[in-house]
């Protein structure tokens, strides 16, 4: 069971938006998190910031602390498949990892017929953005026979990622053949254990996307986040094929409650100026955040009402990674 909703209405106050750490340069910033660099190392914070359609909209009290430590929870649980940029976990929302040159393309892998996919697929562009070759007459939230693979343009800030094919990626070089070949291999590993794991919880893992970096070395690391709610969606298991059989949407476990919130109820699909968001969709959509960590770990986030931020100075100051702070 989730916490309680008076826990999520208590942090509201305190949702960490951006950070400003004493003695380490102005971090670079993006959609979640604030990223710092310490020579060979990153020190990644990941703050409360929710973004949907590639831009960033409000706060969730505890999304941070939530998505960090189960992204650390799935690079431990997929060591032994692709090693990691993770050095540490110093504080609840922070993230030490190796400094690596990311890939300018996300692997975005999908076992079913949803989401933006689902919307191309509707407007007769899904084949043409993804080269696929997607026969006519699929249903929203069909599985398919295997998982697909479409990849995207990383953006930054709030700029909108786009949509490739795999000819094209290479086509323009932005990632060296043998290198895609690996990625693109690893990821394919990632998903089929992260649906194996998902399915003995009790969950689908129905799409996801996965970022790498080149060391300078040439190795080949996983980065950024795994299999979190903001990286992947989720579904129930229980009757999802018989939700799928009579058209009735599935019982979802990620941010997508909020797309199709800001998408039925406001129209919004990324242009424009975005709708403000009530508290209570923040608390709703919070409270399935921690409940998505709880199912996929079997333990119960330890949430604390008070300020991130000064929490995670203190943190950063014990462990050597920050200077005194007064």
């Amino acid at each position: 069971m989730p916490a309680p909703r008076e826990l999520f209405q208590q942090q509201l106050p305190f949702t960490l938006e951006s950070t400003a750490l004493p003695g380490l340069p102005t971090p670079r910033r993006g959609k979640v998190r604030d990223v710092y660099t310490r020579g060979d190392e990153l020190l990644l914070v990941t703050t409360d910031r929710l973004s949907a359609f590639d831009r960033v909209l409000t706060t969730l009290p505890f999304k941070g602390q939530l998505l960090n430590q189960l992204a650390a929870f799935w690079f431990e649980k997929t060591k032994d498949i692709a090693r990691s940029h993770l050095l540490e976990v110093p504080d609840a929302n922070v993230l030490v990892g190796r400094r690596c040159q990311p890939l300018p393309v996300e692997v975005v892998l999908r076992g079913y017929l949803t989401g933006s996919l689902w919307r191309d697929y509707q407007a007769g562009i899904a084949n043409d953005n993804y080269g696929l070759a997607l026969p006519a007459g699929l249903t929203k939230d069909a599985r398919f026979d295997a998982p697909i693979c479409t990849p995207s343009t990383k953006a930054e800030g709030g700029a909108h990622d786009a949509p490739l094919s795999e000819a094209s990626l290479l086509a323009q070089g932005l990632v060296a053949p043998s290198v895609w070949r690996e990625a693109r291999r690893l990821a394919l590993l990632l998903f089929e254990r992260g649906q194996a794991w998902a399915a003995s919880r009790g969950l689908l893992l129905v799409d996801t996307k996965y970022e790498f970096g080149l060391t300078p070395e040439g190795e080949l690391l996983l980065i950024d986040e795994i299999h979190t709610p903001d990286s992947s969606r989720y579904w129930i298991a229980a009757q999802s094929e018989q939700r799928w059989a009579h058209g009735e949407p599935q019982q979802m476990l990620d941010k997508e409650n909020l797309r199709q919130w800001l998408l039925t109820e406001h129209g919004f699909s990324g242009h424009g100026d975005p709708p403000p968001i009530p508290d209570s969709v923040r608390i709703d959509l919070a409270r399935i955040y921690a409940d998505t960590y709880e199912r996929l770990t079997g333990e119960v986030p330890q949430l604390t009402v008070g300020p991130v931020g000064e929490r995670l100075e203190r943190a950063l100051q014990q462990r050597g990674y920050l200077g005194v702070i007064s």
